[in-house]
């Protein structure tokens, strides 16, 4: 004898089993917002995309008071691709500065969680990224976010993906390995603006370059290694894949802001400096700024509210 389903619960938030279907999206649509005293909309916790066997990638979007649709900007962390947290930004920068010069300007502010390099080498980061940009643009509406005015702005290895997602698009070779198909499988992932913070332009050069000592009971692969999953010498093509070097004298990018600290220990201002002279030679906007004296995270710099201003003030003017 054939049963019929269960009927649903006429509980308020409880799933219509009618509507069920097994196995689930690789993505859920944005539940509605919780607004604070100040006006600020935030949506916690949404997935992006989701893969078996790994966790959950995750964003939040906090929206100005006001009315939209607002130009967006994705926030990228960093953690040497190994570790990290769309929550935080680096410790040299209050996330309480970082949000409000965001909202302040009128700009929602989507941050963004990704696949960390042991969980799967590269380009399962970028393809997190274009998951997200295609994942907002496809929920725009339901976001308030204008779907054509949309940047990226990274620190670290977050600048590095902000820099690859600036550079890489349906024109590039290999494109299709490089855009991926996680969350939303297809869709535009162009951006209208990216600003890099001392983010990795080019692995192959650093091939070399001595990784600064790390405390004896730090346990810390080496995080290039670990995004290629081996090292440059094993896996030369997927180093030369993941620098945004590789991309930037093609046509078509949008402005760059580039943000680096001289004395960068970790990721040399070199790097800035290779990366903006690629897009000035294909024609590009690019403005790098030094930070004088500065390590890595602008470490030893007393400019930090100045510097978030400055890639605020870019991200308004383009966005």
């Amino acid at each position: 004898m054939t049963q019929s389903p269960p009927a649903t619960p006429d509980v308020p938030g409880f799933p219509d089993l009618a509507d069920m279907t097994w196995p689930p999206p690789p993505y859920r649509p944005p539940v509605a917002p919780v607004t604070d005293e100040h006006g600020v909309r935030r949506f916690d916790g949404i997935t992006y995309a989701t893969t078996p066997g790994y966790r959950p990638r995750l964003l939040d979007v906090a929206l100005p008071a006001g009315e939209g649709p607002f130009p967006a900007v994705v926030w990228i962390h960093g953690g040497g691709w190994l570790d990290g947290d769309r929550r935080y930004p680096p410790p040299t920068v209050p996330a309480e500065l970082l949000h409000g010069s965001v909202l302040a300007a009128g700009l929602a502010l989507v941050s963004i969680d990704y696949r960390h390099s042991l969980e799967a080498p590269f380009p399962a980061q970028l393809h997190d990224v274009k998951a997200a940009i295609r994942y907002v643009r496809a929920y725009a509406g339901a976001l308030d976010i204008d779907a054509e005015r949309i940047g990226v702005w990274g620190e670290s290895a977050g600048g590095h993906l902000a820099a690859l997602a600036g550079v890489v698009g349906p024109g590039t070779a290999g494109a299709q390995a490089l855009e991926g198909t996680q969350g939303i499988g297809s869709g535009e992932t162009a951006v209208r603006a990216v600003v890099d913070w001392y983010g990795v332009s080019d692995l192959v050069a650093l091939a070399d370059h001595p990784m600064p000592p790390m405390p004896s009971e730090v346990e810390f692969p080496d995080p290039y290694e670990a995004l290629l999953g081996g090292t440059e010498a094993e896996r030369p093509a997927l180093a030369r894949a993941a620098s945004p070097v590789t991309y930037a004298e093609g046509p078509g990018h949008p402005p760059f802001l580039l943000v680096h600290g001289t004395q960068d220990g970790l990721v040399p201002y070199s790097q800035s400096e290779a990366l903006a002279a690629a897009l000035e030679r294909a024609g590009g906007e690019v403005t790098l700024r030094p930070v004088d004296g500065a390590d890595h995270i602008f470490l030893g710099s007393p400019d930090i509210v100045r510097i978030v201003g400055e890639s605020v003030e870019f991200l308004a003017r383009h966005l």
